[in-house]
């Protein structure tokens, strides 16, 4: 009788949470890397050198940083309902006044590159606490041994937001005087908006606990709740972390560690694609935008045969290496081949890497981290790894500036994956308590 209530309620919740967080996390990502695509004419009307741009964009990552712990302890606080709404809203404001950072810098009358800066900060002050709350709000929901399924299925937004974002916009560029406006200017206004309104929608149909779902039969939710409780009460019984104890455990700082390596490697290549598929060739903004979505479909696809991999196997660090040593892989030949068609190649296998990692990643922290401690820590944790998404393009951009040609720092993000890879061969082992031994009892969905 339990198998049955297990997975009716399972696939309800599936059903219920993962289409929505997968649309969000669409637009969320649409919204913080539409500079990649904006960058083939927005730097050149801004007059922003390669080392500019980077700089500039990485800002976001800065904001994000600085707000994250914050965010996610308050989303612990107040419910994920009302905070992940208001994420929404107010960035898809900073998401859409993008478009006006060349009259914001000849108002205030600083540079083009420092109006930039500020405006990509705050985006990132914005939608901090936005994915480690996700991650946050699925523990409240899912027993241990579906964290990188539904971690990756959510996730699969990412990828699914870099490919169909390209065609997007890139059309929308070709839009340029439309309305007396620069193309990149009615792609930043575009893409914002819906954000915003997505954002109402949330407050309304989110709900924040099991106990309130009224999509739930009482059995399933009793089942779910004596699972969740248990499960707790075994991670508690090695020990329970306080919110300081939780943000400074070796464990986590490792897994940031871990993670800063993978996100400077995928950051750093993530706005830069477009540019280095011109520098083969293309001339056609269009083109480009298609075949920049080559190698995130191929993200897209680890993402979730890895998270499902891993949930198959019960198993963590070791699918998590796999996929580091990837995307050092991966990195390298794209280096080797930089300026050729070969170059897509390793771009395929290494976002293959990146993305296939995230399922295994996300699903550690929850292995011996509860309640606070594991909002702060999963919001510390995605901080940190994500101030490489500033450490990344810039210095993208600066290699490419000194040196004509992206290969030199795409050899150097090779080197933080590998890294990366060493970091969790030594030192992740983290045993997992509330783990479902046997793989023949998970049920199918």
């Amino acid at each position: 009788m339990d198998d049955v209530i297990e997975k009716s309620c399972m696939r309800k919740i599936y059903l219920r949470l993962l289409p929505f967080a997968v649309v969000c996390y669409l637009l969320a990502y649409i919204d913080r890397i539409n500079a990649s695509f904006a960058a083939l004419t927005m730097r050149g009307d801004l007059k922003l050198t390669a080392a500019d741009y980077g700089f500039a964009v990485g800002t976001f990552y800065w904001g994000y940083f600085l707000f994250e712990v914050p965010s996610n302890v308050v989303l612990e606080k107040v419910g994920a309902r009302l905070w992940i709404a208001r994420i929404m809203i107010t960035w898809g404001i900073f998401a859409a006044l993008t478009a006006a950072v060349g009259d914001f810098a000849q108002w205030t009358g600083i540079t083009n590159t420092m109006s930039l800066s500020i405006i990509r900060f705050l985006l990132g002050a914005a939608e901090a606490g936005f994915f480690p709350g996700i991650v946050l709000y699925f523990t409240y929901w899912f027993p241990t041994y579906h964290h990188a399924r539904i971690v990756s299925g959510f996730l699969v937004g990412l990828p699914i937001a870099v490919a169909a974002g390209a065609p997007l916009s890139t059309a929308l560029l070709g839009l340029n005087g439309f309305f007396g406006l620069a193309g990149w200017q009615l792609m930043y206004i575009a893409e914002g908006v819906p954000t915003i309104i997505l954002g109402f929608i949330t407050f309304l149909v989110l709900t924040d606990k099991p106990t309130q779902a009224k999509f739930l039969t009482d059995a399933e939710k009793s089942w779910l709740t004596a699972k969740l409780a248990s499960e707790r009460a075994a991670k508690e019984a090695v020990k329970k972390f306080s919110f300081l104890e939780g943000m400074y455990n070796p464990k986590v700082l490792l897994l940031a560690l871990n993670y800063f390596g993978i996100v400077v490697a995928s950051l750093g290549i993530l706005f830069f694609v477009p540019q280095m598929i011109k520098d083969i060739g293309v001339t056609n903004n269009m083109t480009v935008g298609w075949l920049t979505m080559i190698p995130y479909i191929s993200g897209g696809i680890g993402l979730v045969g890895w998270g499902y991999v891993s949930d198959r196997m019960n198993e963590r660090r070791w699918n998590l290496l796999g996929a580091c040593a990837v995307s050092t892989i991966g990195l390298v030949i794209t280096g080797a081949t930089a300026g050729t068609w070969w170059s897509m190649i390793g771009l395929c296998i290494a976002t293959f890497g990146f993305y296939g990692s995230k399922g295994p990643f996300w699903s550690m922290p929850p292995m011996f981290l509860t309640g606070t401690a594991a909002a702060a820590s999963i919001a510390w944790i995605n901080s940190i790894g994500n101030l490489g998404g500033f450490f990344g393009p810039w210095y993208v951009g600066l290699l490419k500036d000194w040196t004509g040609n992206y290969a030199g720092g795409i050899y150097g993000l090779a080197f933080l994956c590998l890294l990366s890879a060493i970091v969790c061969a030594l030192f992740l082992e983290i045993p997992n308590p509330a783990a479902r031994p046997a793989l023949e009892e998970v049920p199918a969905q």
